[in-house]
């Protein structure tokens, strides 16, 4: 059985599609896994965050990038909120945007 990948919004999934070449070409790299072996693929390529979010861990030449998601029934995987890292930590309104995203998509408001 595959899954299938979801975006929140058209937002999310223009803000994707423009990062830089390289972190674009890894999300499609482990998207396409995702779909074929489900959402946690572990890290280094996936980390859970607790409370049903988990982020994708993308790295390639022009820097990293952090998008987070969902898994929902159905086997549905719900990409909901992405950025560029700038610093080591994850910034906490970031964290926080992806964590309403979550609970929106969890009260069927998406």
């Amino acid at each position: 059985m595959t899954y299938q990948i979801r975006f929140y919004s058209q937002r999310v999934e223009t803000s994707i599609a423009a990062l830089p070449k390289t972190l674009l070409a890894r999300f499609f790299a482990l998207a396409d896994r995702m779909e074929q072996h489900g959402p946690n693929l572990g890290e280094p390529h996936t980390k859970a965050m607790g409370g049903g979010l988990f982020e994708m861990r993308l790295k390639g030449a022009e820097g990293i990038a952090r998008v987070f998601y969902c898994a929902v029934i159905d086997r549905r995987i719900v990409m909901l909120h992405c950025f560029v890292k700038k610093t080591q930590k994850t910034p906490a309104n970031e964290l926080e945007t992806a964590r309403k995203r979550l609970l929106e998509v969890r009260n069927g408001n998406v």
